[in-house]
């Protein structure tokens, strides 16, 4: 008897209490104590230390598509016009007169090798500083006016200048270029039936500028007289390619520009 009490004393409970505890009873009893604790505390409320902004996040534009830039205006490169004449093997010279600038030629143009000079003044077609464009232009068209019968079999060698400059997509470079052109259809005889099979490497450009007409409305264009229009100079160079070109002219001329109307069948 004195032992059990003294166990009992010594452990604060009795043998009853004991035997009736379970570990389902102890742990309702902690969640009871649990909730008595945080009865009495406020609800929490913030951010917890994170930092915010009223400024509105950039907003990534989606990329445009991009332009194809089929009548953007190409780069340049120096012509082997400019080389020759810096190196002095052209014999020409700018001829300053009251009437306008001529050149002085220091030969005979009739005793010119066609085959080697004449390239070289249409590959300064694209030339559009001077004196250079206005001593390759004035250049090619002293040449066609006294070619003669020269001018023929220099043709094939003319299509790869010609196509390089219409290439640049320059405006004024374009209309210089139809300019000469019209001349060197109407220069000799058969000339324009031998620039047919070269019409794939000419008109692509025609097609692509045919439809650049000044929209003036009820307005004058007073600079008609320069013939700077492409549109017009266009229409005008597949006429005279039309004209000259023979029988097959105008079904080569339709297959590369489709809107283009006859000017002998209409």
């Amino acid at each position: 008897c004195i032992r059990d009490r003294y166990q009992r004393r010594v452990h604060g409970t009795t043998l009853p209490a004991l035997l009736n505890h379970s570990p389902t009873a102890s742990v309702t009893g902690m969640a009871t104590a649990e909730l008595g604790r945080t009865a009495h505390q406020p609800k929490r409320s913030g951010t917890g230390g994170t930092t915010s902004s009223l400024l509105k996040g950039k907003v990534v534009e989606k990329a445009k598509p991009p332009q194809a830039g089929a009548f953007q205006r190409r780069n340049i490169p120096p012509t082997e016009f400019r080389r020759f004449y810096e190196r002095g093997d052209l014999p020409i010279a700018v001829a300053h007169r009251s009437t306008g600038n001529k050149i002085d030629w220091k030969v005979d143009i009739e005793k010119l090798d066609y085959h080697h000079y004449l390239p070289i003044f249409f590959d300064g077609l694209r030339e559009t500083e001077e004196p250079y464009r206005f001593l390759a232009v004035q250049g090619c068209y002293d040449l066609l006016e006294k070619g003669g019968q020269k001018i023929l079999p220099t043709i094939p060698q003319l299509i790869i200048p010609i196509k390089t400059a219409l290439n640049t997509r320059d405006p004024e470079v374009i209309a210089v270029v139809l300019k000469v052109l019209q001349q060197l259809v109407v220069s000799g005889e058969l000339i324009g039936e031998a620039l047919v099979p070269y019409y794939r490497q000419i008109l692509p450009v025609f097609n692509l500028f045919k439809s650049f007409n000044k929209n003036t409305g009820d307005q004058i264009d007073y600079s008609q007289r320069k013939r700077q229009n492409l549109g017009d100079l266009i229409e005008e160079t597949l006429q005279l390619f039309e004209l000259h070109g023979g029988e097959d002219a105008f079904i080569n001329i339709k297959y590369m520009i489709p809107t283009y109307e006859s000017c002998v069948l209409n």
